[in-house]
């Protein structure tokens, strides 16, 4: 007997006969003997329904109220999905957020998990009884509603299994594993047997939408087995332990395998990206931490930073990137803190993507930047940005490029299926 957690996605929750699926799904991992938690998503759509409702109660909105809204989602599904389980003969219950409790920080709609009481969690499941937990929440120490951030049911997931000690973590979605690039951009992207957490990781934080980036980091601090897998199956499919998805593992595990290792693992893209400029800022010691003091205090996430060199009038230049839902939140910052920072004007653009190359095999390979801007020149891509870490490249191109480039960069890494492969 295993301890699973079982993590469905907003398409596999989107309308009572996909959540009925899912209860089946549910019950057949019962019925082989396991005891079981599912954490949920709000259903597709209804996420960015709630939001559209708060942006159009007010702009700048208040980030505890907006959580008050949009954690309601994942509280329609997880009731729904007990109700359903109940209808087939299942001992289950819903717990929210606060129930458990999910402790987190006070930073709204970012929050970040401290903690989770599980000890009524383990006792319920021990009597049996399934347990479904809505994802994306929790409560602050002064007992708000708060909300992990976009995608945050997979965090969720991890840690609830992380805090009672899960075998497995399998997290449900529309596609069958983790592949090397879009399929619905690429129609040769190959599906991935393996890949490390440190490649999960970077993937995740650089558009993957497979698995939130929290949920990544998280799971690679407490050692916790995910497996990636699809939700749309027959109701006689393979059982969840035999469906060949795709395990998130340790580089010593993978290193076990007898499999061979690519140098670029996938091609990531994220269109969620804006750009912002500031015009000639003093260049001068303490002039960045001006800038970007106000957006960390914010929880206003930055990414790629370029510092133009400075000019004769002891001037520069300064471009990076946010996120495209707090683009208004930063530009509005820094207009107020415009007098402190000196700088003349703000340009933003948000009709930028990223594109990103991923892969453990650049540790050991030379080369993997210039195939990528080569590539993408011979195709007249232009580059905005660059970013680089050990294990990956990151460039900020014109959105509506996105595609041309996903497709350019997997030919050039020679990443596409074969052709008997891909008609399989």
């Amino acid at each position: 007997m295993a301890r699973i957690v079982m993590k469905f996605g907003g398409t596999s929750m989107a309308g009572s006969e996909r959540i009925r699926r899912v209860a089946n799904i549910v019950r057949r991992q019962q019925a082989a003997g396991h005891e079981v938690a599912v954490v949920v998503s709000a259903m597709a759509g209804e996420t960015d329904r709630l939001v559209g409702f708060c942006r159009e109660a007010n702009p700048l909105y208040d980030p505890a109220e907006y959580d008050v809204v949009v954690a309601s989602g994942e509280q329609v599904t997880s009731g729904l999905l007990a109700l359903t389980l109940q209808a087939l003969g299942c001992k289950a219950r819903s717990w929210l957020g606060w129930q458990l409790p999910i402790r987190t920080d006070d930073a709204h709609a970012k929050a970040r998990i401290g903690e989770i009481d599980s000890d009524a969690l383990l006792a319920s499941m021990s009597a049996g009884e399934i347990a479904v937990i809505p994802g994306f929440q929790g409560v602050s120490e002064d007992n708000r509603i708060t909300t992990l951030g976009r995608g945050g049911s997979d965090t969720s997931a991890v840690a609830v299994a992380a805090a009672i000690g899960a075998d497995r973590c399998d997290i449900y979605t529309d596609v069958d594993g983790v592949y090397t690039t879009d399929p619905r951009i690429v129609a040769k992207a190959r599906k991935l047997k393996y890949v490390t957490y440190e490649e999960m990781l970077e993937l995740a934080s650089v558009g993957s939408k497979v698995l939130q980036t929290r949920s990544v980091s998280l799971a690679m601090k407490e050692g916790v087995r995910v497996q990636v897998l699809s939700s749309f199956i027959d109701d006689d499919a393979t059982p969840a332990d035999e469906i060949p998805g795709t395990m998130i593992v340790s580089d010593e595990e993978l290193e076990g395998l007898d499999m061979e290792r690519q140098l670029i693992t996938g091609i990531a893209a994220d269109k969620n990206e804006a750009k912002v400029i500031l015009t000639r800022v003093p260049d001068r010691p303490g002039a960045v931490a001006t800038i970007f003091g106000p957006l960390a205090q914010a929880n206003i996430n930055v990414d790629m930073i370029i510092q133009n060199v400075g000019r004769d009038k002891g001037e520069t230049d300064v471009t990076f990137t946010v996120p495209g839902a707090d683009l208004l939140r930063a530009q509005t910052l820094l207009e107020a803190q415009k007098e402190a920072i000196g700088f003349n004007r703000i340009i933003t653009d948000g009709k930028v993507a990223k594109i990103s190359v991923v892969g453990v095999g650049m540790k050991s390979h030379a080369g993997v930047a210039a195939t990528m801007f080569r590539a993408l020149a011979d195709r007249g891509i232009n580059i905005q940005a660059i970013s680089t870490s050990e294990i990956k490249v990151s460039v900020l191109i014109d959105e509506d490029e996105t595609e041309l480039a996903v497709r350019v960069l997997h030919t050039a890494y020679d990443m596409d299926a074969k052709d008997e492969a891909a008609s399989a």
